[in-house]
């Protein structure tokens, strides 16, 4: 459910749920935690704990499961599928670790970050050798197909964070602007283990091309509603550092949407706000955010690329595979209901 907080902001008070979604991943995602966790084997003993204690920092293991899902949905899972799952997301762990450094986040998925425990330069340290680990193992493929697509969505991944973070207390962003930064930085790699998936179960060039929009939409829409959350999310449930965007001056989608719309004396309190409040300024700004809609209006953005990822889906044949890509949609689709007060 959604609620007010003490300074009237709205809590989400609900955690995302996927188990209908997942349930018949479970085998497969089980194999994939295991070779996940195996890999820190393949590092220096001196480095094996920290790898360990990145790759045991479980998530919903959301591109894991579209290399899966995609490679069902499109024809047949093989022993392809599973390094796949695994090098798609050692690199979201980097990023991740990456991520934490920069926001100087202290906690993640309920336990400190790698630099909190650590300090920022074993971190930094330690996503570099994960995102090279997965491009190690893009090797065990035949073909070069894979290391190439890989490749170029780690760049996409890094040059997206690159501009997100020159674009930090920046006024001037658009919303255009704001979805092609994270098109990059998240969308690139939900594409990739969609379309990889399909490619790897011999799919079609049309459905190849389908399955990667499918996971670029669905990648798009997954991080304007984590950027959401992060307004309006608890660490209970995210089990992650909140409130960091604002602070550290990413403007997400609601923001964006208000700032367009300010008119008259707004203009100078909300900039004013965004560039020098303190938190609670910055906490009744979100509440301002909820009251004028722009949370709904974000919500809304969200189910139109959820909407459009489910089109992609209506040329696949059905198949348990395709049921769980279309329950991953209505999953996120009813919990950012929930976040925008409006219901599922």
């Amino acid at each position: 459910m959604a609620g007010l907080g003490g300074s009237g902001v709205p809590v989400l008070a609900s955690h995302l749920d996927l188990s209908l979604a997942w349930g018949l991943m479970g085998p497969h995602l089980a194999g994939v935690d295991a070779a996940i966790r195996a890999q820190a084997a393949s590092f220096d003993p001196g480095v094996v704990s920290f790898v360990v204690y990145a790759c045991e920092s479980r998530g919903k293991r959301l591109r894991a499961a579209l290399a899966i899902l995609t490679g069902g949905a499109a024809g047949e899972i093989r022993p392809g599928h599973t390094d796949l799952a695994v090098i798609v997301e050692l690199i979201h762990l980097a990023s991740l670790v990456h991520d934490d450094v920069m926001d100087r986040a202290e906690t993640r998925r309920g336990g400190p970050t790698a630099g909190a425990r650590w300090g920022p330069e074993t971190a930094v340290l330690l996503g570099d050798c994960l995102f090279a680990h997965a491009l190690k193992l893009c090797t065990r493929f035949d073909s070069n197909v894979v290391s190439r697509r890989i490749a170029d969505a780690a760049s996409d991944v890094c040059q997206g964070e690159i501009l997100q973070t020159r674009r930090q207390f920046d006024l001037s962003l658009t919303e255009a602007e704001y979805r092609r930064l994270i098109g990059m930085k998240t969308g690139a790699l939900f594409a990739v283990a969609a379309e990889l998936g399909a490619e790897l179960a011999g799919a079609s060039v049309e459905a190849v091309a389908a399955f990667r929009e499918y996971g670029a939409r669905l990648g798009l829409a997954y991080q304007m509603y984590d950027d959401c959350l992060d307004l309006v999310g608890t660490e209970q449930n995210t089990g992650k550092t909140l409130g960091t965007d604002l602070e550290k001056g990413k403007f997400t989608l609601p923001v964006l949407l208000r700032l367009a719309e300010a008119k008259g004396g707004d203009v100078d309190r909300i900039r004013a706000v965004l560039l020098q409040g303190d938190p609670i300024q910055r906490c009744e700004f979100i509440a301002e955010l909820h009251a004028t809609g722009c949370f709904c209006r974000a919500v809304a953005a969200i189910r139109e690329e959820l909407s459009a990822a489910a089109a992609l889906l209506d040329a696949v044949k059905p198949n348990p595979y395709v049921v769980a890509l279309r329950r991953l949609l209505s999953a996120v689709d009813g919990h950012i209901g929930v976040l925008a007060g409006a219901g599922a």
